[in-house]
C-alpha cells in the first residue's frame, strides 16, 4: 500500500510525496529527489527529527540521545525511522531550498470564468498534472500574458481532477481584468502548493468564519470532510458585504447534506440588505458558538 505524506517546508511550501507501506519517510523523499535533513540513517544522530502534525505510523529504533520518549510521545518523529500506516503531514524544520527542491510549477488550462456575482469570480483550470495539497493550502495562479501571479486559495476537492478558485472582483485589477475576458484553453502556470492554513485532524467542534471569497478554503475543507466524515460539530459562519456576494450556496448545501453535523450561518452587512442576520460577524458570536474555548478556530476572508 502507499501513502501519500505532505512535507511541509519552514519557508511554507508543501511537497506531497508517495511512500510505501514498508518504506521509511526519508527514504521515500530521497527517491523522489527531496533530501530532508539526515546524516546517520539509523536512528542514533537525531538530525532527521521532524513533527508528525497528522497520521498513523511506527517508529523503528532510535537511540535516547536522537529523540527522548517524551518527544516521541509529543509527536516527534525520526524520517529515518518513519514508516506510515496512513496519508501523513510532517513539518520539516527546514526551507524547502534546503532540501533541494521547491514549490511545484503545473501548467494549467482554463476551463471556464463564472461571474458569481458583481465582486466575485470562480476560476476553473483542468491541470495537466496532479497537484496535491492540503484543503485550505493556496498557489500562486500566473496572470495569462504576463509574469505577475496572485495568490488563491483552491476552492476544489485536494483529489479532484480539476482544480477552482475563488476570486474577488477589484476594478483595475491585473487578475480582474484578464477574468473579464478570459477564453477557455487559455494557458497559465500554478505555483505551490503552500502556506500553514489548512484543516488539522478533526477531534472537537469545528468554527469555521469566512468573509467574502474567504470562503473557498473552507469548501476544499468541506469537500475532505464530506468524503472522510466526522461526528464534531462544525460550525461555518459566512459574511458578506452584500447580499449578492452571498455565492456557492446551493454548493454549500449540498455539502451539508453530506455532513449532518454542519450548520451555516450566513451575515450580510448591508443594514438594506433585508437578511436575517445583518452587521458583522462579530454582532452574531457568542462563547456559546465557540464553545466555550473549547474549539478549532479557523479565520479567513
Amino acid at each position: 500500500m502507499t501513502y501519500k505524506i505532505a512535507l511541509n517546508f519552514e519557508d511554507g511550501v508543501t511537497r506531497i510525496i508517495d511512500c510505501d507501506a514498508d518504506e521509511r519517510v526519508s527514504d521515500a523523499a530521497f527517491r523522489q529527489k527531496i533530501n530532508v535533513p539526515m546524516d546517520c540513517r539509523d536512528g542514533v544522530c537525531g538530525t532527521c527529527k521532524c513533527r508528525a502534525e497528522r497520521g498513523a505510523y511506527e517508529l523503528g529504533f532510535y537511540l535516547e540521545d536522537a529523540m527522548t520518549e517524551e518527544e516521541a510521545a509529543a509527536g516527534m518523529v525520526l524520517t529515518c525511522q518513519m514508516m506510515p500506516k496512513s496519508d501523513c503531514v510532517v513539518a520539516i524544520p527546514a526551507s524547502s531550498l534546503a532540501c533541494k527542491t521547491g514549490a511545484q510549477k503545473v501548467a494549467a488550462t482554463v476551463l471556464g470564468v463564472d461571474a458569481l456575482s458583481d465582486t466575485s469570480y470562480r476560476l476553473r483550470v483542468k491541470m495537466a498534472a496532479p497537484m496535491g495539497f492540503l484543503p485550505g493550502q493556496y498557489v500562486n495562479v500566473q496572470v495569462p500574458g504576463t509574469d505577475m501571479t496572485r495568490a488563491y486559495s483552491f476552492s476544489s476537492h485536494p483529489q479532484a481532477d480539476e482544480g477552482s478558485f475563488l476570486i474577488r472582483n477589484i476594478p483595475g485589477g491585473v487578475m480582474s481584468g484578464y477574468l473579464a475576458r478570459a477564453q477557455a484553453g487559455d494557458a497559465m502556470d500554478l505555483t505551490g502548493p503552500m502556506g500553514a492554513f489548512y484543516l488539522r485532524p478533526i477531534t472537537r467542534p469545528q468554527v469555521f468564519l469566512a468573509g467574502g471569497t474567504g470562503l473557498a478554503p473552507f469548501l476544499a475543507m468541506l469537500e475532505t470532510i464530506a468524503n472522510t466524515g466526522t461526528y464534531q460539530p462544525i460550525q461555518l459562519v459566512y459574511a458578506v458585504t452584500k447580499l449578492a456576494d452571498l455565492v456557492e450556496m446551493d454548493r454549500l448545501h449540498s455539502l451539508a447534506g453530506l455532513i449532518p453535523s454542519l450548520t451555516i450561518t450566513t451575515i450580510v452587512a448591508d443594514p438594506d440588505s433585508g437578511h436575517a442576520k445583518q452587521g458583522y460577524a462579530t454582532n452574531h458570536l457568542t462563547t456559546a458558538d465557540l464553545c466555550d474555548g473549547d474549539a478549532d478556530v479557523y479565520l479567513c476572508g
